[in-house]
Formats: structure tokens, sequence, C-alpha cells
């Protein structure tokens, strides 16, 4: 009976749940890994029953764990009647519901097709009601991680292409393009940490599940650690892009209000500021869920006070942006009204301005800052996930785009070499 199949639904849903973690970069993924260790839990009650409960005398079919429900021994020619394992989900709905098996004349369990044990388990199948939504819902989440996956993947081309750029060639060597290279630096590890953890996900959930060993597996903590590594990376880098934003909204907001400071030494302490601060945070963290909630991925947040040593400065971050984003709005159009040729032009400037510091300050991140994973539900939870992992995926390919290869100074350099390639290459160029 060990090689029995888990009933489809579960299968099911334990990948919707999969699909559903790996699609948020900080869903909590809490569902799932509930499930697997009740799941645990139940089958080891289950194998203590099977080991201390005496023996009947005479023909009997024998007591087993089939990998969804635990079975006592059986009388010949009866129907078998157990309550719904509570290792399910939706146990509350169902509680009061009965799985069955028959048990033959001969002493052996009813197969069906000669194979797989048959089993009545439609009373514990209440969730199975939505399962048209169930079934769209992984639909959509698999449409979520295509679209993402996109976006990461060429941001990250995009990014490592402009951070060469602006490293290579040394008159492109200034204070703000170092920061503009740090913030491309950032947004490449979030991008390759996500891919880097749905890689190691999927590896973990993705499987199909046929025995008891395979669950045992997957809850081992021996598979979590490459798993719980990605986790770190990933919050780490996800803080670091948050603090290389603030570091552009300061460094900006520096020079248009003509603050004179030494550029080498404030570098310094950019550089403290952006790579720096985020190990202040996700080293507490990482302490927290070792101690206190050391389980699979490091996925579940069961004391939500742990999650808010990623969240608090994530918030912070975002909140200083949009503050230093509307001094530095006052400060342009300030400047614009006193230089302006006409009132439609510095209101076009003013707009065109304000579009391109929004990516490069993060500030799309405010709308959703109240708008948490515990607060939404239903379509305006799908709204949220659709928007925020459109925007983060794509933003680093958007402002690789607006700040290296959009950007006058560096497609001047970059003609000027070319040019001199040509001249240096004068063969290459005739044959051509």
């Amino acid at each position: 009976m060990r090689d029995a199949l888990l009933p489809r639904c579960l299968v099911r849903c334990a990948h919707l749940l999969w699909m559903s973690l790996i699609a948020v970069e900080n869903c909590d993924g809490k569902i799932l890994e509930k499930t697997l260790e009740e799941w645990v839990r139940y089958k080891d009650e289950c194998f203590k029953r099977i080991e201390t409960e005496p023996y009947p005398s005479g023909l009997f079919c024998n007591r087993t764990f089939d990998m969804y429900a635990c079975w006592p021994d059986g009388s010949p020619g009866s129907l078998v009647n157990v309550s719904c394992p509570f290792y399910l989900p939706w146990f509350e709905k169902v509680k009061h519901g009965l799985v069955s098996r028959k048990c033959g004349p001969d002493g052996q369990w009813l197969l069906l097709n000669g194979s797989e044990p048959w089993r009545d388990h439609s009373q514990c199948r209440d969730e199975m009601e939505a399962a048209g939504e169930v079934e769209g819902a992984h639909q959509l989440m698999v449409s979520f991680k295509v679209l993402y996956t996109v976006g990461y993947s060429l941001s990250l081309l995009a990014l490592v292409l402009a951070f060469l750029i602006l490293t290579v060639f040394r008159k492109l060597r200034c204070t703000r393009n170092y920061i503009h290279a740090n913030l491309f630096a950032s947004f490449g590890l979030r991008a390759a940490s996500v891919i880097m953890k749905d890689v190691l996900l999927e590896k973990l959930w993705g499987k199909e599940i046929f025995e008891v060993s395979d669950w045992e597996t997957l809850l081992s903590n021996e598979v979590a650690i490459g798993c719980r590594v990605a986790q770190v990376l990933m919050q780490y880098c996800i803080l670091a892009n948050h603090y290389w934003f603030l570091v552009e909204a300061v460094y900006l907001y520096k020079l248009l209000i003509g603050a004179v400071f030494s550029e080498k030494n404030y570098y310094t302490l950019y550089l403290y500021l952006g790579w720096g601060t985020p190990v202040a945070f996700v080293v507490p963290w990482m302490a927290a869920k070792y101690l206190k909630e050391n389980k699979e991925c490091w996925a579940v947040n069961e004391n939500m006070a742990y999650w808010w040593i990623i969240r608090i400065p994530i918030l912070l971050a975002s909140v200083f942006n949009l503050l230093i984003f509307m001094q530095i709005l006052k400060v342009i159009l300030a400047k614009l009204r006193a230089n302006q040729k006409g009132y439609a032009d510095y209101k076009l400037r003013l707009a065109k301005a304000t579009l391109t510091l929004i990516p490069l300050f993060g500030i799309h991140d405010v709308v959703f800052i109240f708008a948490t994973d515990e607060q939404t539900t239903g379509i305006l939870r799908y709204i949220k996930v659709f928007a925020t992992l459109f925007l983060n995926s794509f933003q680093g390919f958007l402002v690789a785009v607006l700040y290296c290869f959009a950007n006058k100074e560096v497609k001047s350099e970059m003609k000027k070499k070319w040019q001199l390639w040509k001249l240096d290459h004068p063969a290459v160029c005739c044959t051509q």
C-alpha cells in the first residue's frame, strides 16, 4: 500500500499552493507547509496505532496507511469507515465526514483496476465545489510566473550590459554613474536571487508525490538548506535594492540644492547605506527564523513580528524616498518656473522629470505599502500580485534603458568608441 497514489485533489491543491508560493517574492506559503507538517503528524500517529493495537483472530484485512487515511483491521465483506483526515486544509468543513474502503471476502482490501486501492472520499472533498476556481487560480499563477520570469530575465540581461558600460568606459566614471552602477547591481542581484529561488522551489515542490518517502524527503532539513539560503539572499537583495533607491534620491537631492560636499567621502557612506544597511536587518531576521521558526524554506510566518524585521526597513526606505521625491519635484518646479519659456513647456518638462524619477526611486512601491498580503483577498489580491510582479520584474530593464542606454552622455561616449574602433579596423569596415 506504500505505493498508492495520493488523491488527485491533494496533488492538484499542493501544486496550486506551490505556484502561489513561488509567484510572490514575499509570500508566506503557510498553507502548504502547514498541510505537509500535519500530514506527517497524521502518518506518525497512524503508524503508532498500527504497531500498538492488538491483532484480531481469524481472517481480516490488514490495518494500513494508504497515504490518505489510516485504516484499522477490517472484517471480510464489510465497509470500513474512518473520519476525514485532520491534515486536510479544509478539515473544519468536512470534520463530520467519512472516508470508506471495502474489505473483500478473501481478507484483502478491494482494489481499483487491480492495483490502486478503492476508496470513497467524496465526503472529504468539500473544497472541490470550487474545482473550477482552483484550476483557474492555478492557470493564473502559472501566467504570473511566466510574466515575472520574462521580466527578471530581460532586466538581468539589460542590467549586466548597463553595468559593464558604466564601469568599463573611463569617461563615464564619476560618482553619479557609480551610484547608478550600484543600483544596477542591486537590481541584477535581486533578479538573479528570485530566479534562483524559483529554480530551487520548483526542484523542491514541483515533482509528483507517489510514496511516503517523497513527502519525508520534501520536509527534511537537508533538502531545505538550499531553499533557506535562497530565501536569505533574496531578502538581502530586495532590501539592498530599496536602499540604493534611497541613495539615488539622497544624491540627486544634494545635487539639486547645491550642497557642497566631498563626493569621495560621501560615496563611501553611500556604499555603507546601500549594501551595509540590509545586513543589519537580514541577520536578526535570519537568527529569529533559525531559533524560533526553523521550518522548511523559512517561508512560514506564524509570528508576524519576525517578518516585520524585514518589512519595516522596506517601508521606511519607501517613505523616505517619497518625501525626498516630493522635495525634488518642488526644486525642479521652482527651477523650471525661473527659466520658463512658456507655461506649457515647463509643465511638460516637469511631467517628464516626474515620470523619469518614479522608476529610479521606486515610488510605485508606495502604492502597495498599506495593502499587505494579510489585508488583500480575492480579486484585489490578484490585482496587487499582478501589479507588483509586473513592475518589480521589468523595473530593472526600464532603469537600465533610461539611465544608461538612453543617456546622452553614454550614447556620445559609445559613438566615440565606435568611431575609434572603425579607424583602428579599416579593413573590417571596408569589407562591410
